[in-house]
């Protein structure tokens, strides 16, 4: 016999951190003088399969703290919404920021894979005045997912 949907409904919904908890983060992500509290709240949220971190994760994404960035976009990765798509590929467009940092954007793009996403990789991917580090990161990406 196949599992009842409503049973699956109630299993998902109860792996997601408490109401308090989960907005309790996201505060910490967004307000926390301490550097050290804020990247713990960014990493939490993004370990914590909740939707409810993804606008606090994209917000991060726009932080002046590069290390908070990263978190973030790490995060976003390991939550894989296509909310996320357009802040990405800002991130990934910012020729300023980080090489490693544009890196895991790439990946973070690739694991959503939705059209969007593909679509700034492939943008990204045309361009010849691009670092050809992330040029390669993203034709491999593209390679694996069978996209040129």
């Amino acid at each position: 016999m196949g599992m009842c949907v409503e049973e699956s409904v109630n299993e998902w919904f109860d792996s997601l951190p408490g109401t308090g908890g989960i907005y309790r983060l996201i505060d910490e992500a967004r307000d926390d003088k301490r550097q050290k509290d804020r990247i713990g709240a960014v990493i939490a949220l993004g370990e914590s399969n909740d939707p409810r971190a993804v606008r606090a994760l994209m917000e991060c994404c726009n932080d002046g703290d590069a290390e908070i960035r990263r978190h973030a976009i790490e995060g976003l990765r390991k939550l894989r919404s296509g909310r996320a798509v357009q802040v990405l590929i800002e991130r990934l467009n910012d020729k300023g920021e980080h090489p490693a940092t544009r890196e895991r954007v790439v990946a973070a793009l690739a694991a959503i894979r939705s059209y969007g996403a593909i679509s700034g990789l492939k943008d990204r991917f045309s361009d010849a005045d691009e670092d050809p580090a992330i040029r390669s990161s993203i034709g491999q990406v593209l390679s694996l997912m069978r996209i040129r």
